[in-house]
Order: C-alpha cells, then structure tokens, then sequence
C-alpha cells in the first residue's frame, strides 16, 4: 500500500465537490422525461419506495469533464438522465449519462474516482451487494431483494468494477455474486479484500426469477461462501512447541532428481519423507566427503555428516536404506570381491619365497588392503586405526541399529569420552590422533591421520535414542551438537501391503530411481579424469565456492540463528547446537550441488540446505521439550496481543509503532526482538508486515480473528 493518506483524502474533497457542483446544476428527473424506458422507469420507483431523492437527474446540456484522462473534454449528455454514482461516504462524486430507450453504454463523466450507483442506504445495518451487470438486470435485482435489508452497488462498467468493490470493502463488507464456471475470473482479483463471494450453479437472477428466496440461495447445498479477505491467507502455524507432534519435513528442501529420489523411496519403502531424506543425504555424504570440502569462513571443512534418525523395528529403515545405498553397497561387494582375488594372488606369489626373495617381494608388492569403507557393525577404534594406517581417507558408519553404535563397548565404557572426542574433531577437522603404548602388542610409529572423512548414518528405536539424546556426556562432549535430527511419525498401521497396482511397481524399474543409480555408479567410480588431484597427482578435494550473492544470503541465516540464541530466545537453551546449523547447511549446500555436477553453491542451493538444519533444529527442540507445558512462548504472546488489538478493526491491521510501544515483554521497545518475532509471525503465516506511505503496518490474518 502506498497511497499517501494526506493525497487520498484531497482527491476525494474535490470529488466530492465537483458531484455536488454537478448535481446543483440540474434538476431531478420527472417520471415524465423518463420516455417511458422501462428500467429508468422501474429505478425511479425503487428510488421512491426506499426514500432515496435525487439519483436521477435531467441532463440538459453538455458536460464540459474536469478530472480524469478526458479533462476538458465535453461529454454528449444533453437531453439524457443522469445517474448520481456516490462515494463509500454516500457522497456524490459523478456521474453517468443514461440516454432512455438507447442501447448504448451509460457514459461516466468521471472514470477516476471509485464509485457505484447505490440502490439503498450505507447506514451500516444493510448487506452491501455489489452487482457487475447491466442496469436492467441490476434494478431487477434490487427489485427481488427489497425486502431482505440489503443495498445493491451498482458499477455501470465491468472495467471499473474491481476497483468500485473494492472502495467500499474500506469501510464495510461487502457481497459479490458469481457462478462456479467463473468462479476464479471474478474472485482472484478481489483476494484479500473484505469481501463475501457468493457461489451458485446457477445464475442468482434467474433463481430469484423462479421464485426462490436470498435465504433459500444462502441454505443451498450446492452454494458456496468464500470469504476472499481470508483467501489469500494460508492456514496461521501453531507457534507452540508440540513434544508430540512431529515437525513437517520440508520435502521443497530437496529438488530436481533428487526430490524425485525421497519421494520415490517413502513410496516404496513406506516410510516418511524425513526417513527417506536423512537416508539420501547419507548416501549424498559417503560419496561427496572424497571429493569436496565445504566452505566456511575463510577455509574449508568437510562435508561428513552425522545424520541419527528415530525408526522403530519393522518401520521400514532397512528398505529406504537398501534403496538409497543400493549402488553403494553393490560398490563395496565388487570392491571387496576383487580384494579376495588379490590377496589370493598376493600369498600364491608370496608363497615359497625366501630371504632375500621375500623381502625384495614384499617391499615391491605391498600386501592388498581391505578396501571396506561402508560399516555396519563395529567399534571405533578400528575404524580409526585404519585411518591411521593409511588403509582408507574416507568411510562410513551406516546402520539401521543405531544400537550398535551407542550401546556398544566403546560408548558405555570408560573410553567413552575420548571415543566422542575423536569423532567430534574427525567431523570437524577431518583429523584423527590416537597414541598408544609402544609396549603394548597394538603399538605402531603412526599416530596421526590428516584429511579423512567420516560420516555417521544412524537409525534406530526411542529406547535407543531417547537415552542417547539426552545423554549430558554426548552433549557435553560435542557429538549431538553436530548431528541432524529426525523423529519422523511411525507409518505402522497406515501402510498398504494388498493393493496390487502397488506391489507389482518395482523400484527397480523406477527412472528417477535408476538415474539416481547411475549418477552414484559416476561418482563411486569416477573415470581417472574427474578425479580432482595435486600437481604431483596425488587426490585432493575440490574446494566448493559460493556463487555470487549466496555467501550474503549464508552470512544472513547464520545472523539469524545467533539472534535466537539471546536470552528469552528459541535457542537460547541449545547454543552448542545453534552454533553447527550453518556448518551442516553449507556441507549440505555443497553436497546438493556436486551431485548435480557443479563447484558452485547457488543462493537457491544454501537456502534449501537451511531448511533441512531448521527441521532438524526442530526436531531438537521437540525432543528437549524446551518450552514448559502450558507456558505461552514469545511467538504466541504476540500473535495473541495483535489478534486482541486488531479486533473489530476493518481491515484488521495495527501501525508498528503502536506494537512497538505495546507489545508484551520481551518485545515492548525493543526493536530487535519485535523484528525478530514479527517476522516469525510472517512465516508462519499469522501476520503481513507493508508499509502505508511513510508508515509501517501489520496487518492479521483473518483466520485468527474467527
């Protein structure tokens, strides 16, 4: 809205006075000069039986127009009625040249100014019906409807219609009529206006013409009521923290094929979305961690993952996790099944040898390494061992189980701590130190591992992760404050296993799916080429960059979450994991973009990645429970304030400043917390910040107002 108030209302003062000029110029129609047309006829009537005076008045000469495109133009309206047309006031601001029995178009001296030929009152006790229509039809109109307390609104030119409804929708409700066939023709330009469409099969004339009521339209089955001001209002979020209720899984977050990837996996596997989701973007991490580092800062870091996902027994973590890693797991079984012909090949040479021989042979022939990088079932000190010992740089803990992961003997025994530790700097460095006793029957020279990857897919039961996430060791020491959270609702029970249409649709004939499998085959097994190395050949990752605008756009999110991580804030109990949401956005960025085949991250590719940590952060929040049961949180005190002082206001709207001086504690005058919480309240679709000339408003969603 940018109409200056001061302007508005200079414009309707001269309006106002030039109808009234032109209205003392002449005078009132006689039934007599009405030349026995019928509608003027009937119109002169109505005016009559509702005490209306001077509507229509003899036009005995020439207009000479003075506002409008056509100023100084002479309208041809000598010898024709004129049809007062008012203001949302009731104040005459033109008129419209009627020539009796002609069959051309009324003709309105004054285009500019919004107004309607009003066949009633504006005493605020009458239903305003606007009516889109020829005059004849818009007096038989009013004729039918007499007696049911209503006024009609007549615009005498479809082009100015629009704007004539919604003039008086400033000051009062307003009826429109339309029928379903144009339904969206006549109710979108008007979306958001203080107007009640009403929508019939049939035409709301003809039905009154076969002897229906208004009250029987009303009542009919097959009519429909919109409020169009609630129209383009989605339905208002709930700001309240629901423990119980799963956050909605942010689907838009992914795109292209590998939106069709989740998809196609919850379909088949059964599962829901965030189950899928987290699945894929493990899959996304054990490819992409060897080729790419994110960036962050002024530097890189990894693009690992630590992705824990609750899933009962039986939810189907198995199969969504067969189909994301399909290609991965058929990768390390050939992987593997070469290494056994090597080793095979490597003791058939060694065999026999001797002294000298058998020290030149192992020297030149090293033994063949195990090339397993996909674990299931471990412990973690092997895993880091072989990092150490240079058998693998990248590697993946993938479980449906997660069991083993947090139950086993490493994280419930006394090297638990350490264990976490060298995790969290695995993730965050992409380095391992493990020192042991050069007495001991594991010693070995090699202590340290730099540049490895390793990322952590773990699914499992509440039992499991319930303890683990709240544990204060896995807490303190780091691990959760890196991970992607997802407690997803259990499908059991609403599921579909006898529909045959669907038990005959093999995922392995799904094209997104087999695309999918063949970008994985690509980068598991990438041609020597596409191997990004040194100048010395050795491996070396590509250092993703940020397309132009998109490090801003990063920057801002992370601003973002370290406002509401002060005191009073949504985050203000959960800093540790706060402070690694923009961290696991830009390696989800990063990941997003080299499966599509770019080094570039664009602005669309950050802001979809920061969905997915939103949800997660979510889902944190959910399972810490963080806001007390029954306690209103900031969010909620506000949109309560607002909806209370917009009450009864037409629209429903209040100046920011006023919310700035009035708002509950802690937002009253402070600016920073109030911008924070008004533009939480915009997206979860409860208010619209907009700027009336010089001022700011906020006006409420209807919805919130029933």
């Amino acid at each position: 809205m940018t109409t200056t108030p001061q302007t508005a209302a200079h414009e309707k003062a001269r309006a106002f006075s030039t109808g009234l000029d032109m209205i003392s110029r002449f005078n009132a129609a006689t039934r007599q000069g009405l030349a026995d047309d019928n509608t003027l006829l009937n119109l002169y009537n109505l005016c009559e039986q509702l005490g209306i005076q001077d509507k229509l008045l003899h036009l005995d000469s020439d207009i000479t127009i003075t506002t409008g495109f056509d100023t100084g133009k002479r309208a041809p309206t000598a010898g024709t009625i004129g049809l007062v047309l008012s203001n949302n006031q009731d104040e005459p601001v033109t008129l419209a040249s009627v020539t009796p029995n002609g069959s051309q178009k009324p003709l309105i001296i004054d285009r500019m100014q919004p107004s309607a030929l009003i066949i009633g009152t504006l005493d605020g006790n009458r239903e305003l019906i606007a009516i889109d229509d020829t005059l004849e039809n818009a007096v038989m109109l009013a004729q039918c409807l007499i007696n049911d307390n209503v006024t009609i609104l007549v615009s005498l030119d479809s082009l100015l219609f629009n704007g004539m409804v919604k003039h008086f929708a400033e000051v009062a409700p307003v009826t429109i009529f339309t029928t379903i066939d144009k339904k969206d023709k006549v109710c979108k330009p008007l979306a958001g206006c203080n107007v009640k469409a009403v929508i019939t099969v049939f035409d709301v004339l003809l039905q009154l013409d076969n002897h229906s009521t208004y009250a029987d339209i009303l009542a009919d089955d097959d009519t429909t009521i919109l409020d169009l001001q609630a129209e383009i209002w989605g339905e208002p979020e709930p700001l309240a923290n629901d423990p119980s209720k799963p956050t909605p899984y942010p689907i838009e977050a992914f795109k292209g094929l590998l939106k069709h990837v989740v998809q196609a996996i919850a379909h088949y596997s059964q599962v829901p979305d965030a189950m899928a989701g987290q699945c894929v973007l493990g899959a996304l991490a054990h490819m992409g961690q060897r080729f790419i580092d994110a960036p962050m800062g002024h530097g890189h870091m990894p693009t690992s993952l630590i992705l824990i996902t609750e899933g009962e027994s039986g939810s189907g973590k198995t199969q969504a996790m067969g189909l994301t890693h399909f290609k991965i797991k058929e990768y390390e079984r050939q992987q593997y099944s070469n290494y056994l012909d090597d080793i095979a090949a490597w003791d058939s040479e060694k065999a026999g040898l001797k002294g000298k021989e058998l020290a030149q042979f192992l020297e030149d022939n090293p033994k063949p390494q195990n090339p397993k990088t996909l674990f299931d079932d471990a412990t973690i000190e092997p895993i880091l061992d072989r990092f150490i010992s240079g058998e693998m740089n990248n590697a993946s803990w993938t479980t449906d189980e997660a069991g083993q992961f947090f139950n086993g003997h490493t994280m419930t025994g006394d090297t638990a701590g350490s264990a976490l530790s060298a995790l969290t700097k695995l993730w965050s460095d992409g380095e391992v130190s493990r020192l042991r006793s050069q007495k001991s029957a594991y010693a070995t020279p090699q202590t340290d591992a730099h540049s490895v990857r390793m990322t952590l897919l773990l699914q499992g039961q509440r039992v499991v992760l319930e303890q683990a996430l709240t544990d204060p060791l896995m807490n303190g020491q780091g691990f959760l404050a890196r991970a992607l959270i997802a407690c997803p609702p259990d499908l059991r029970g609403h599921r579909v296993w006898d529909d045959a249409k669907r038990r005959n649709d093999s995922p392995y004939d799904n094209p997104h799916l087999i695309e999918y499998w063949s970008r994985c085959q690509s980068l598991l097994d990438p041609l020597p080429a596409n191997e990004p190395t040194t100048a010395q050949g050795q491996p070396q990752r590509i250092k993703m960059q940020w397309a132009d605008g998109a490090e801003q756009v990063f920057c801002s999110h992370m601003q973002g979450i370290e406002n509401r991580q002060a005191n009073g804030q949504t985050l203000e109990y959960l800093k540790a994991y706060a402070s690694r949401m923009a961290e696991n956005a830009s390696r989800i960025a990063s990941l997003m973009a080299f499966f599509e085949g770019r080094k570039v991250i664009t602005i669309d590719d950050i802001t979809r990645a920061f969905m997915l940590v939103e949800y997660s952060t979510a889902e944190r929040l959910r399972y810490l429970d963080a806001t007390p049961t029954g306690e209103q949180n900031d969010s909620e005190k506000l949109s309560s304030w607002l909806v209370d002082k917009a009450r009864g206001k037409n629209p429903p709207m209040l100046n920011r400043t006023d919310a700035y001086n009035g708002a509950p504690k802690p937002m009253r005058k402070n600016n920073k917390v109030l911008q924070n919480e008004l533009d939480n309240l915009e997206s979860m679709g409860h208010i619209r910040q907009m700027e009336d000339g010089k001022k700011k408003v906020i006006y409420i969603s209807p919805k919130l107002l029933i």
